[in-house]
């Protein structure tokens, strides 16, 4: 990185993409009044190099990525942004051109998405580079999508396509199992890995008409356990129904094994939304509108056990695991 200082750092590439509430990233905080009669929601997504992203991967996919996984959680929960602080750890003898691109990227999509920077940290790490971005959002207040509020009967739903981003990281680790797909659907997947999609334009359809929600981040089929667990009850969800790309259905024509990394691999950044019967439709009509597809799945039923999977031919499906784990 040579001879800049932290501050020339801050100052150089952070400082111009700040929001008002930062203080001009003079300060040793942010100061922020939330708009009257909302709830401040907050979330935190952590990407470490070698884990969440390639260590050669462009800054500006690292940045947007960085940012982009707490937007999803802020959409998860019906919430409009309201700003984010960043963590910046790099390693010994980063460029700066590398950081010129990063804070580039972050700053296009902080401006895309309507979430200024509003301060952090920028530390030398020994280590590999990790990005950590800590967002905030606001609600109406009571008015919060919980993961919680699942209930017996509820219908639900996922937005998008299912399974190209783990995928795309196969193709990514695995070249040559994906030989055999198109130059588009490789593009495809490896594009949906590298630059997730926030369902952002589904929040206030949640808060409006949905009963709980969560972003699908770990892989379907235990995000789904999850919300189900927390929510204290199960669910019959149809396979046939998961929503997949044409790209997802060319690799797993070619590799039947490659279904299962899809439902339970990660990164989809999706919206898992379970919605009373009464609201569906609405709640369908409003995603409509939003442009963003959203599939209806299965339905919560009662009781404590964990969600049934089933095939096209009414069969149950389990999994080895349901999704990934850092521990």
């Amino acid at each position: 990185m040579g001879a800049i200082s932290e501050d020339d750092l801050i100052a150089r590439f952070f400082a111009p993409i700040a929001g008002p509430g930062a203080l001009g990233l003079k300060d040793d905080a942010a100061c922020l009044t939330p708009p009257p009669g909302c709830d401040l929601v907050l979330t935190k997504d952590a990407l470490v190099a070698g884990v969440h992203f390639f260590a050669d991967d462009p800054p500006e996919a690292v940045a947007r990525k960085a940012l982009r996984v707490n937007v999803s959680d802020l959409a998860a929960k019906g919430a409009d942004p309201l700003g984010f602080l960043l963590a910046l750890a790099l390693p010994v003898g980063v460029e700066t051109a590398w950081i010129e691109r990063f804070a580039r990227g972050l700053g296009a999509d902080a401006a895309r998405w309507g979430i200024p920077l509003l301060g952090g940290d920028t530390v030398k790490t020994p280590g590999p580079a990790m990005v950590s971005v800590t967002a905030l959002g606001t609600v109406p207040t009571g008015a919060l999508t919980p993961r919680t509020g699942v209930r017996a009967g509820d219908l639900i739903f996922v937005s998008g396509t299912i399974g190209d981003a783990a995928l795309g990281l196969q193709a990514r680790l695995s070249p040559q199992r994906f030989a055999g797909l198109s130059q588009t659907s490789r593009a495809h997947l490896l594009g949906r890995y590298l630059d997730p999609e926030p369902r952002l334009a589904l929040a206030h359809a949640l808060r409006a008409h949905a009963s709980a929600g969560m972003d699908v981040s770990d892989g379907l089929v235990g995000d789904v356990a999850k919300m189900l667990r927390a929510s204290g009850v199960s669910a019959h969800i149809r396979l046939c129904d998961i929503p997949l790309s044409d790209a997802a259905r060319q690799a797993i024509a070619m590799e039947a094994a490659l279904f299962e990394t899809a439902m339970t691999g990660g990164d989809d950044y999706e919206l898992l939304v379970a919605a009373a019967p009464d609201h569906a439709a609405a709640l369908q009509e409003a995603a409509r509108l939003a442009g963003v597809p959203l599939a209806l799945i299965g339905e919560a039923v009662a009781g404590a056990g964990p969600p049934r999977f089933t095939g096209a031919d009414g069969g149950e499906i389990v999994f080895a695991r349901g999704s990934f784990s850092h521990f």
